[in-house]
């Protein structure tokens, strides 16, 4: 099974694997699982080492980091291409929640696009279920 991993499914993985629900970690761990991440995710990483720290207890440099995704994790990080901005522009947001993050919608449209179970914690999510979106959610 192909599965996209939401930012914080990331993080969690590789610094807080407590806070992952136990039927996502034994997804997670199928060796049938194949992880991916996509590259916007990648960018939000690198911004959160940068700006706040974010795993930085984990590695010394954002590069070892980056490189930890496929080396350590064994996650292919997926390109944003131009399918996605296109699933992107055409999906409603959910500003019933104010959810206004661009970077979610963009990992949303990859899994969309990619017809890729998205695995995240954010309860914002179920609102694109309605618009091809497949989510494994985290009940943290």
């Amino acid at each position: 099974m192909r599965v996209l991993l939401d930012t914080n499914i990331f993080v969690y993985m590789s610094t807080d694997p407590e806070y992952l629900s136990w039927d996502v970690l034994s997804l997670l761990k199928e060796p049938d699982t194949l992880l991916y991440i996509s590259a916007e995710s990648v960018r939000e990483l690198i911004v959160g080492y940068r700006n706040k720290g974010l795993c930085s207890k984990r590695w010394k440099t954002v590069d070892a980091m980056v490189a930890a995704i496929e080396n350590e994790f064994y996650v292919q990080i997926l390109p944003v291409k131009k399918e996605h901005m296109e699933t992107y522009a055409r999906m409603e947001i959910n500003e019933a929640q104010g959810h206004k993050d661009p970077s979610d919608h963009v990992i949303i449209a990859h899994a969309i696009t990619n017809r890729m179970p998205l695995i995240s914690s954010d309860t914002r999510f179920w609102f694109y279920r309605n618009q091809g979106l497949d989510l494994i959610f985290n009940e943290k």
